[in-house]
């Protein structure tokens, strides 16, 4: 038995040796077919591996990281790799990077690694493209537009944000980034699903989202008990929980209707049921991710900053003084965050929630005197604008008053650009400067704990970001 087990091992190595000295020699000819001083410079890495896992290596989300920092230092701002599996061309270029997301289906087009598409669903406004990317986009700014001109869409965010902090009295600490994700994701299934924080749904569905996010920034190993394939799973029964409501609302017909953004779906004729339920996943994650990410690097930056804070203070104090007792927030209140908005634009800066774009070149592209082969994997790396010091003075400084008389400029890709420029943007900072406004009028608080943004890729802080917390009423 020890022998026959031996062979089969033997034989299993010999093979898995020789399936990979093969793959690598493709590899490496494809390389080598294109002239090395036509490309880049830059290191390809183990083979296979590459230099994937340098690269994703955890570091403060305010830092570009050890591995670019080196390699910008070594072969300068536009550089070849070998990351997720292709040869890529990374680039920390600004005006490249500006180029590329310019480009968007004529020289460059969005290209995210297979195992991507398994967990995020092959209709994903992230991952579609083209024609499919254009409709569904389309359909997503029509439910952000919806939102906008309904009459409750402020009060809603308001009395959200204002019941979670009223939830905080008496507590002297709180898991801040829990908080951020439950009053995200509560006006998300409001205006989708219908859904109100207390309903046993919303609780099943945001612990999903929970599990589902832990998968996405895990090796992407499909093995049972994996991190990945419990996101898989996790994703099915989010579907199977939307699919349900959808069977509901059809079943009953105008019985059911909400009037929320589900009965616009159900009701297009253009779109598939696969796009129609990977539509509301997509707005349910940009609430329960993106957003909640936001609020939590604000509040972390504006712990780190004394003035910016006292300054925020005053701004919150006075739009509250020309309001009657419990009058909710509204869009002229808003317009008046002028400071607020600097310091969510300051925190986008900093902490970076979306750092690098996977995009894949679909022609020979020459810049500067360097050769993009087509068919090469493009990552335009969003980070290195943010921390340019030639664009941003003291750039490792978080400083809202950067901002002052500035809109939203092309030196801030937080969103990033061109036709993939995200379309809930400005109805993240809104939800944002909405809470804030709650935060800092009723509470101090500091850190209770060391903790901090982290990369991983995706910003998360890892302690959750423990607050101590003092109500100021």
């Amino acid at each position: 038995m020890f022998e026959l087990l031996s062979s089969l091992c033997l034989s299993l190595s010999l093979g898995l040796a020789f399936g990979f000295v093969f793959i690598y020699f493709l590899f490496v000819k494809h390389v080598h077919n294109i002239k090395d001083d036509s490309l880049p410079p830059g290191s390809m890495g183990w083979p296979l591996l590459g230099e994937t896992l340098a690269f994703l290596k955890p570091h403060k989300s305010n830092t570009m990281g050890c591995f670019l920092q080196e390699r910008c230092s070594r072969y300068g701002k536009v550089f070849k790799s070998h990351l997720f599996g292709s040869p890529t061309i990374v680039s920390c270029d600004h005006e490249l990077n500006m180029f590329i997301l310019q480009n968007e289906e004529k020289l460059f087009q969005s290209s995210y690694p297979k195992p991507i598409y398994k967990i995020f669903g092959e209709q994903c406004l992230l991952v579609v493209r083209g024609d499919v990317h254009k409709k569904i986009k389309s359909v997503v700014l029509s439910f952000i537009s919806m939102s906008k001109s309904k009459p409750e869409y402020l009060d809603v965010i308001d009395k959200r944000a204002a019941s979670i902090t009223e939830s905080w009295k008496g507590r002297n600490e709180v898991m801040f980034c829990n908080e951020t994700m439950k009053f995200t994701f509560s006006f998300m299934v409001k205006q989708i699903l219908s859904l109100e924080p207390e309903d046993p749904l919303t609780s099943t569905i945001l612990q999903d989202f929970h599990t589902f996010m832990k998968g996405v920034v895990s090796l992407p190993l499909h093995l049972p008990g994996t991190s990945y394939a419990k996101a898989v799973e996790a994703r099915g029964r989010i579907l199977s929980s939307v699919r349900t409501i959808m069977e509901e609302r059809r079943k009953w017909g105008v019985v059911l209707a909400k009037g929320d953004f589900l009965d616009v779906l159900l009701s297009s004729i253009d779109l598939t049921e696969n796009m129609k339920e990977s539509i509301v996943l997509d707005l349910l994650l940009a609430g329960y991710e993106t957003t909640s990410n936001l609020l939590a690097v604000t509040v972390y930056f504006l712990g780190h900053s004394h003035n910016a804070l006292k300054q925020l203070k005053e701004e919150h104090h006075a739009i509250r003084k020309e309001k009657q007792k419990g009058e909710p927030l509204n869009m002229e209140d808003y317009k008046k965050m002028e400071f607020t908005q600097n310091v969510i634009n300051e925190a986008l800066r900093c902490g970076n929630i979306v750092k690098f774009l996977h995009r894949k070149a679909l022609t020979d592209v020459n810049y500067k005197g360097y050769l993009i082969p087509s068919g090469w994997k493009v990552l335009p790396i969003l980070t290195a604008a943010h921390l340019n010091p030639s664009l941003h003075e003291n750039a490792t400084e978080f400083n809202p008053w950067r901002w002052k008389g500035q809109e939203m400029s092309k030196n801030l890709q937080a969103f990033g650009g061109g036709r993939r420029l995200c379309p809930g943007a400005e109805l993240g900072k809104l939800e944002v400067a909405f809470f804030i406004h709650h935060l800092v009028l009723n509470y101090r608080w500091r850190m209770k704990r060391e903790d901090y943004p982290l990369a991983y890729p995706y910003v998360e802080f890892k302690r959750g970001l423990l607050l101590e917390i003092e109500s100021t009423n």
